[in-house]
């Protein structure tokens, strides 16, 4: 793995440092309190190739590959989890889908308004009763008889963005005789008749970044939306999900170095005892740890990213490092934020500053893309080779 970054890696990265600190960073706080989707400042994300980083430019993207995504995602969290999110779905769940498994008119149609940030892309795949066991999943869609089009009825829970999406790429079964096997991978038009969108969730974290249920009832999608052939449902979603966990990865790492700088900060300024807080050894101690897991979190996120840009050129899975890295980065994000928190005592836990958000936005990284439970299932099945 070569960690000499590239002049288009560092060039996107500085924009996403600038707009992180001078548009997203001082307005967090407000959108976090009210839950409001931050349309302009994703508007922003747009303008600038960040909603779509590695979609190529035919398409609207940036052109760029997985590394430079990677650390503009790492940027963007260090501002705000809630927009890391949105941008998250953005380009890993639902454009790399497409980019990987859609057609030349699909790309062109589904891709490009979404890479530019014109509209706001979504992925559905969890169900109220099917969340880890995506194969469970209860949504139905029939071809019709002379296979011009499907019809889709059931319900899709906590589709993020789902509020504000134009378009979402939804998993529905085609032929519940075969389990896992029988899931096809779709296109939905938000404005078409059949779709609903059921209440925002009320969360604890990434509070802008809406969430909600959606219905489809006598929903009816023209068969050139399917994407790829019927049954490769199950295994696009679990190959977008890997990059998705790369996504999630970089976020828990940008969010744990803000609450990691923020710590160094108070340390070195906060005086007890006629010293500073940070000469204390029980101090210190936190701060080393957090160090420790922070940079361990961040190489095992670019590994996981240079693996995903390996695997574009040989074919190779990547879904080990991707796991390993949203697993470790998650969990990490956990401990730092705590620490975070107790270093800064009772300011720490006040809304009058940034760590309680940290905190409480650090614990989706654990479920969302996949559990920690998931992770370590994973893993080991990947590494011992046993099911």
């Amino acid at each position: 793995m070569n960690l000499a970054f590239t002049e288009e890696q560092l060039m996107i990265q500085d924009v996403a440092r600038r707009i992180a600190i001078e548009r997203i960073a001082p307005v967090a706080a407000e959108f976090d309190r009210s839950g409001e989707f931050p349309s302009e400042t994703i508007k922003v994300l747009g303008e600038n190739g960040l909603m779509g980083i590695e979609v190529p430019h035919e398409y609207g993207g940036a052109g760029l590959d997985s590394i430079a995504y990677t650390l503009a995602m790492i940027e963007i969290a260090a501002a705000d989890c809630a927009h890391s999110t949105i941008m998250s779905v953005n380009n890993t769940l639902y454009c790399n889908g497409l980019l990987k498994y859609g057609t030349e008119a699909q790309k062109h149609a589904y891709v490009t308004p979404i890479a530019t940030g014109q509209a706001i892309g979504a992925f559905a795949l969890t169900e109220p009763q099917s969340g880890s066991d995506a194969s469970a999943m209860k949504i139905r869609a029939v071809a019709s008889a002379d296979g011009s089009y499907y019809t889709v009825n059931g319900k899709k829970s906590w589709i993020t963005s789902g509020p504000v999406a134009r378009y979402i790429m939804l998993f529905a079964m085609t032929d519940p005789s075969k389990g896992s096997r029988g899931i096809t991978a779709f296109i939905i038009d938000t404005e078409r008749e059949g779709f609903h969108r059921g209440k925002s969730e009320p969360k604890l974290g990434i509070r802008a970044s809406a969430t909600c249920e959606i219905e489809l009832t006598d929903y009816r999608i023209p068969a050139e939306d399917r994407i790829g052939n019927e049954g490769d449902g199950f295994k696009i979603s679990m190959g977008v999900l890997d990059a998705g966990r790369i996504g999630i990865a970089s976020q828990a790492v940008g969010l744990s170095r803000a609450a990691y700088e923020a710590s160094l900060v108070y340390s070195r300024d906060r005086k007890s005892f006629g010293q500073s807080i940070g000469s204390f050894q029980m101090i210190q101690a936190k701060i080393a740890d957090m160090k420790c897991r922070l940079d361990a979190a961040h190489l095992l996120t670019l590994r996981a990213a240079w693996a995903k840009q390996q695997a574009a050129a040989t074919g190779a899975r990547f879904s080990t490092e991707a796991s390993v890295a949203k697993l470790f980065a998650s969990e990490s994000a956990m401990y730092i934020t705590h620490q975070a928190v107790q270093i800064h005592g009772g300011m720490g836990y006040s809304k009058e500053m940034p760590l309680e958000r940290y905190f409480r936005d650090a614990k989706i990284t654990e479920i969302y893309e996949g559990t920690s439970e998931i992770q370590r299932l994973v893993i080991a099945r990947n590494e011992t080779g046993l099911r």
